[in-house]
């Protein structure tokens, strides 16, 4: 009996990953070999990404909410545990979004909390 070969799916496979690295530069665009390490390097970045992407944005709102705070004459720290202190479920997101486009609302949640 001759040995049989799936060539359809190995062949889809290769597209498929060929596919994904459509726009990359050089030999990475239209090898196989390469194209798959350069695709499988680029999906870990991505998946990293989407993690860090969450990292920074905290990061940002913390630094907006603190430069807001210090024309206030406090510090984040000191807000945030008040914060707590007084019961007030405002995350970091809402908060940033007020002292960069609603400044009043902000002084208005920053005078209820001291």
């Amino acid at each position: 009996m001759p040995r049989s070969v799936n060539s359809v799916a190995s062949r889809a496979r290769r597209k498929k990953v060929l596919k994904q690295a459509k726009g990359y530069y050089g030999r990475r665009k239209n090898v196989y070999t390469v194209a798959k390490n350069a695709v499988e390097k680029a999906l870990l970045y991505s998946y990293v990404g989407r993690k860090q992407r969450k990292r920074q944005f905290r990061s940002l709102w913390i630094q907006r909410i603190n430069a807001a705070l210090r024309e206030e004459g406090l510090s984040y720290s000191k807000f945030m545990g008040m914060m707590k202190a007084k019961n007030v479920d405002l995350n970091r997101k809402v908060l940033a979004d007020l002292a960069m486009n609603n400044p009043e609302a902000f002084k208005e949640v920053v005078n209820s909390v001291k």
